[in-house]
């Protein structure tokens, strides 16, 4: 068996909120601690975990003012995965969060051509109904060259060139507020590279604080009111 089998057989026998285990001859990649930062709605209220909608694509920024994440309500218990970067570094991504345990955040940059969502366009969202060269429902697809991440799987590659998961933005649920708090990142960052590909663009569209780390607060809009031209293919 070779070792990504290894990590995914070792994922499926985990159980709901249980450690993954991993062999000892694997590298950990560890959780990046960044400012926290409470999601908020457009008025600057606490966005309450259980508000969102059921797979509805949502979108804030983190760890930096112009990195998108997606937020997602899955509407099921997700378990934790063991999972592997590009540079075979292994993590264990711990699942859901919120009530259900069913909230997740992934970075919303394409781990292969670092395709994102913008104001103007996004060929990148979470598609509840597989796209028209989908594997499975309820799969993060990208229309660049079509990769598919499973976010109930912490963004695992299900089809496509990507060759390794989303980036998980990792989220602290108050279950008294019932409030979500970014905290860290989890997984292969394409940060440096996200910002050498569109430094121009960034520099139009966001402007000199587009590297500048999110601290205190970030908003969340659905996709559809951020975006005005979101893709399905």
């Amino acid at each position: 068996m070779d070792r990504r089998s290894f990590l995914e057989c070792t994922a499926g026998a985990a159980g709901l909120g249980a450690a993954v285990a991993f062999p000892a001859w694997a590298a950990d990649a560890k959780p990046k601690a960044y400012a926290r930062a409470v999601l908020v709605d457009e008025r600057g209220d606490p966005v309450r975990a259980g508000s969102l909608k059921p797979q509805a694509n949502y979108v804030f920024h983190y760890p930096f003012e112009a990195t998108p994440v997606f937020l997602l309500e899955l509407g099921r218990p997700v378990a934790p995965h063991a999972l592997t970067t590009e540079d075979r570094n292994a993590y264990s991504w711990p699942g859901g969060v919120g009530r259900n345990r069913s909230i997740v955040a992934f970075s919303a940059i394409c781990a292969h051509q670092l395709v994102y969502p913008t104001k103007d366009v996004s060929f990148i969202s979470f598609r509840k109904t597989r796209a028209r060269q989908g594997v499975q429902d309820g799969l993060i697809h990208c229309c660049a060259e079509h990769s598919q991440y499973d976010p109930a799987k912490g963004a695992q590659v299900l089809s496509g060139p990507a060759r390794q998961p989303l980036c998980a933005v990792l989220l602290a649920h108050d279950a008294k507020a019932d409030t979500l708090t970014a905290y860290a990142t989890l997984g292969g960052e394409l940060f440096d590279a996200f910002f050498r590909k569109y430094e121009m663009k960034l520099s139009l569209d966001v402007g000199p604080k587009a590297k500048q780390p999110v601290a205190g607060q970030s908003v969340v809009r659905e996709l559809e009111k951020f975006c005005r031209n979101p893709i399905q293919c």
